[in-house]
């Protein structure tokens, strides 16, 4: 494998073993993100054992340069991942934080601040970052903010991480008011991705991750989305690190034509295809009580019947959403009611909104997307209630 870190054109360390890795006999090459002051790459490693060695090479390069690395991970994935930890990060030093959406918290990013100050990092230290999204978009926060910005390494270690959270740069926490709402743009120095980590993640949160993985195939690739509803995914799925490697490359697309979501229509905000309905969820019901995959099933089903109502698709792509998240173990209705007050305000909140009026994403077609303001608020509210929202 060749693994090389890229920061404004300039090599980070290098490897020479070869030009991409394998999984499961097949070539997986590697992507590269090209943006205006990055320019970074993403790799795909074959299995849990050469990628920590790859790991291990990389932070044993790095200090050899001066450069000294830390570790930020989960209780979980500490347990999971503890092969790993040991043989490749065995002399980093690492902060562990509770695992679940509790933890992508302003009380949490302080921690790692003060983490951070204590280990006396300093412009030229590396975070490394090993976690599912919660980890990876509080870590990149807090690399973007500790002394105005130190480089981190991105290594997701479940599905959704994998696909979507740890590629485009997106960082940032929750505040009691919604989701996401204080963060900044700061693009992690690689991106180190292993299908094989996905063994070890319980069924729940694969099935969450799949929730973004159909989210691709609705907003640009009809094709794999047809691939899903014939063989739905599946840790042992024969296709898994070539659909990872998909949704990558599609994210990689849509970052690269708007990094930070500044088109009029379009752009970047696509990939928020259900995430207007599924964020509010989140919020009003607390978070952790949906995985943030559950609570997009959920929106792109309330997405799916909104195109419906504006006529701009049938009753058939309804049916045929609802039915891939049934075939990937996801909820299309709310488990419990939800006050639909309480939604509305919610969605109000939402940081894609633009002059005070809801903003969605909405589907043309399986494959099509496009953003569309101006929805009256009595269809929202009735759609509230026909994914189970009460008074």
């Amino acid at each position: 494998m060749k693994l090389r870190f890229y920061r404004n054109k300039m090599t980070f360390c290098r490897l020479d073993l070869c030009k991409c890795m394998v999984f499961n006999d097949s070539v997986i090459p590697e992507l590269r993100i090209k943006l205006a002051a990055v320019d970074y790459r993403i790799s795909f490693g074959d299995n849990v054992s050469e990628t920590s060695r790859v790991m291990a090479a990389e932070i044993r390069a790095l200090a050899a340069r001066g450069r000294r690395s830390v570790l930020l991970t989960d209780t979980a994935v500490a347990t999971a991942l503890s092969a790993t930890i040991t043989e490749a990060f065995a002399d980093v030093p690492t902060l562990r934080l509770a695992a679940g959406e509790a933890s992508k918290s302003a009380a949490s990013l302080e921690a790692v601040w003060d983490f951070l100050a204590a280990q006396r990092a300093d412009r030229r230290s590396v975070l490394w970052v090993l976690g599912g999204g919660v980890m990876g978009d509080l870590g990149g926060f807090a690399a973007a903010t500790y002394l105005r910005g130190i480089d981190y390494v991105q290594v997701p270690t479940t599905l959704l991480a994998m696909v979507d959270s740890s590629v485009g740069g997106k960082t940032g926490v929750n505040l009691r008011s919604g989701k996401n709402l204080a963060g900044a743009f700061h693009h992690p120095l690689a991106v180190q991705i292993c299908p094989a980590f996905l063994a070890t993640l319980p069924a729940r949160e694969f099935s969450a991750g799949a929730a973004e993985v159909v989210k691709y195939g609705l907003l640009g690739d009809a094709p794999l989305f047809e691939r899903l509803e014939k063989f739905p995914l599946t840790p042992t799925h024969p296709e898994l690190a070539s659909i990872v490697r998909r949704c990558c490359e599609l994210k990689g697309q849509i970052v690269q034509a708007d990094e930070r979501e500044t088109a009029a229509e379009g752009g970047r905000a696509l990939l928020n295809l259900g995430h207007t309905f599924g964020h509010a969820i989140e919020q009003v019901a607390g978070y952790g009580e949906y995985l943030h995959g559950e609570a997009v099933a959920l929106g792109l089903v309330g997405a799916a019947r909104l195109s419906c109502a504006l006529k701009r698709v049938d009753n058939n792509v309804v049916a045929r959403t609802e039915a891939s998240m049934h075939a990937h173990g996801l909820p299309v209705r709310l488990r419990q009611p939800l006050p639909v007050t309480a939604l509305l305000e919610a969605m109000s909140r939402d940081k894609k909104n633009r002059d005070g009026t809801l903003r969605f994403v909405v589907l043309n077609a399986i494959g099509q997307a496009a953003t569309r303001s101006g929805v009256p608020i009595d269809l929202v509210r009735s759609l509230w209630r026909d994914l189970g929202a009460g008074e």
